[in-house]
């Protein structure tokens, strides 16, 4: 079945590629592509397959003999044998890391295997990741395991759900092949399963793509391997605009300036719309690099992400990120600055006076316009477009901040607020929006002080004496986070539950009146409110998703693959394929097609086991003790 993929390999011929034959990691001077050939894996297998994303590509599997689908599957998306056509090559890029310049990276663990023609004619290139070792491993195997494996292929296909421009997933093949990972960098190792997850996307390049012309940086005295090859950036603008942008280079290929500035400004708007659609589903990157931003508007790269529960602001999802650069607060200006480098990789073909007046002009506007569209959605608001929309909004975030509200459940029950709801069941509908609401318990969780005494007590003498010294060991951010916690724990000591739960009821009813008086506005300004009530839960139910891609979730699904059992995962998919919907229960999905089917849009809310929490909750208390790097 995978002989219908049709191969189409444009980039190649686009765009310089490594003559060396040359193995193991090196520097590549003057390509953007280095032929590579993937390592085979023992034993590869499936874990699950995403049939909407293979769609894509023209594949359908054979329902007459769907366990030898799954075994072609494995042996050519594990790199084990390469299908006709394709041609396996790594892309090289650099990237600023945590906001150094960091040289030559590259795809370490990704290869291209070439681009697919689907069924429409649209171009798919498809990439193995973590099929071996390319010029660009560094000192690493080119691997990835299980647990990223199944993190990255459910994350892709959740975000394509929700709404939200991704790369895709369209499988994911373990092996007994095996690997040592020092999961948390504490000294205690991990045997793991090698395994390769195909992604799919109209091009994986991206904004570091751009900065292997960059020459040696001021601050950390890397360069790129290109340094004045401006030859090969004339290239990459015209391949990539030509291919991806093609009614810019219609309309401007007589002016390559306007051309490119017109194109940087398409990129600066679909870089700010995507953040905005991040903010509001809670969603964090966890590692916005300049190498991790797709130069066509896509989330890419899904590493140690994470999907808020309770709301905070401040939230950081990626446990090496010591500083909080990549907080959830912090991903529109991140997003910001990376544009900005974008801009500096771009001269002399787009001089930086145009670049970064457009950044100025058009980022945050572009923003704030798609974030407020979006939130207006998720709160039903659809026939007014009012000034004040936006302090509702940071009311409601405020309220949500200081009640510990689950960001996506809080969403979700809004649409059962109704403008002439009765007493009673005000009441109810309160009773419910509170139970979203951090306990006393979760709370002394998350406020826990982290550092030891002594430790705290040494970064305050430094902060005092030597605030050199202590940049290398912390921040005063760091210490003011601490000393916040220690202020809130002590503070929880104190408090009953009946306490948390009289104020949180307060400060709910205070913004519930402020929504309930928005909503009067928009009925007053209708006809029919029958038809504007109808339609606002409709719109609200479509924009607020009842299930996400929770850490405790994948995490369920992580520990029944690595004891052989990939159904959880499968299941899981399933859920995410339908967000938006209520099921009515919840199945084991079947092998056989037709009860997979059937299946499709089973929830997992009304299955509750000791071991599993449903799918639709707040997480459990041992959720708060994941932590991805």
């Amino acid at each position: 079945w995978l002989g219908a993929l049709r191969f189409d390999n444009l980039a190649l011929r686009s765009l310089p590629v490594d003559a060396s034959e040359e193995g193991g990691p090196r520097i590549v001077p003057g390509a953007c592509f280095a032929r590579v050939r993937p390592s085979p894996l023992q034993n590869p297998r499936l874990v699950a397959m995403s049939l909407p994303a293979l769609a894509l590509l023209g594949l359908e599997v054979p329902a007459a003999d769907p366990a030898a689908a799954e075994a072609e599957a494995a042996l050519f998306f594990s790199g084990n044998r390469v299908p006709a056509g394709a041609e396996p090559a790594a892309h090289c890029y650099c990237g600023h890391q945590f906001g150094s310049f960091a040289g030559q990276l590259g795809d370490g663990a990704a290869m291209y295997l070439g681009e697919v023609l689907g069924p429409r004619g649209e171009r798919w290139e498809i990439q193995l990741k973590g099929a071996g070792i390319t010029p660009f491993s560094r000192q690493a195997d080119g691997r990835k395991v299980l647990r990223s494996s199944i993190r990255e292929f459910l994350c892709s296909e959740a975000m394509f759900h929700l709404g939200i421009p991704t790369t895709r997933a369209g499988t994911c093949v373990t092996s007994d092949s095996r690997v040592i990972r020092d999961i948390f960098y504490d000294g205690n190792p991990k045997n793991e399963r090698c395994t390769v997850v195909l992604r799919i996307a109209s091009t994986f390049i991206r904004f570091g793509s751009f900065e292997i012309f960059k020459p040696p940086d001021e601050y950390t005295g890397r360069k790129g391997p290109s340094v004045n090859r401006n030859d090969i950036r004339i290239q990459m603008l015209d391949y990539v605009i030509s291919t991806f942008y093609p009614e810019i280079q219609e309309a401007y290929s007589d002016n390559a300036i306007q051309r490119n500035a017109v194109f940087f400004k398409e990129i600066t708007k679909r870089t700010a719309r995507l953040v905005a659609e991040w903010q509001c589903v809670g969603f964090c990157h966890g590692v916005l690099n300049t190498d991790n931003m797709s130069i066509v508007g896509l989330t890419i790269d899904y590493g140690p992400f994470g999907f808020m529960d309770r709301y905070d602001p401040e939230h950081v999802c990626n446990g090496s990120d010591n500083t909080g650069r990549y907080a959830y607060n912090k991903q529109p200006e991140i997003c910001k600055w990376n544009l900005g480098k974008l801009a500096e990789a771009l001269v002399p073909e787009l001089p930086l006076e145009i670049s970064q007046l457009i950044v100025e002009e058009e980022y945050d506007a572009e923003f704030e316009k798609h974030y407020l569209q979006k939130m207006r959605k998720k709160l039903g608001l659809i026939q007014l477009e009012l000034e004040d929309d936006h302090k509702l909004v940071s009311e409601l975030l405020e309220t949500m901040h200081i009640t510990a509200g689950d960001f996506t459940n809080i969403f979700y029950l809004l649409s059962s607020f109704s403008v002439d709801i009765d007493p009673s069941k005000f009441e109810d509908f309160l009773e419910e929006l509170t139970s979203q609401c951090a306990s006393v318990e979760e709370l002394k969780i998350a406020f826990k002080p982290q550092m030891d005494p002594r430790q705290l007590s040494m970064m305050l003498m430094l902060a005092q004496s030597n605030p050199q010294l202590l940049a290398l060991i912390g921040t005063k951010a760091n210490i003011n986070k601490e000393l916040e916690r220690i202020e809130q724990f002590s503070k929880l000591q104190q408090l009953t539950a009946d306490d948390l739960l009289s104020r949180n009821k307060r400060h709910w009813k205070e913004w519930l009146e402020k929504y309930r008086v928005r909503l009067e506005k928009e009925i007053e300004s209708v006809g029919n409110a029958d038809t504007w009530n109808s339609e606002h839960v409709k719109v609200m139910n479509s924009n607020n998703p009842k299930y996400i891609l929770r850490n405790y979730i994948a995490q369920n699904a992580i520990e029944a693959a690595e004891n052989g059992d990939f159904s959880e995962v499968r299941n899981v998919l399933k859920l995410l394929e339908h967000p938006f919907q209520e099921a009515e229960g919840f199945q084991e999905v079947k092998e056989d097609a037709e009860e997979e089917g059937a299946t499709a849009t089973a929830a997992v809310c009304s299955q509750e086991t000791p071991s599993r929490q449903p799918y639709c909750s707040k997480p459990p208390l041992w959720a708060s003790e994941l932590c991805v790097t």
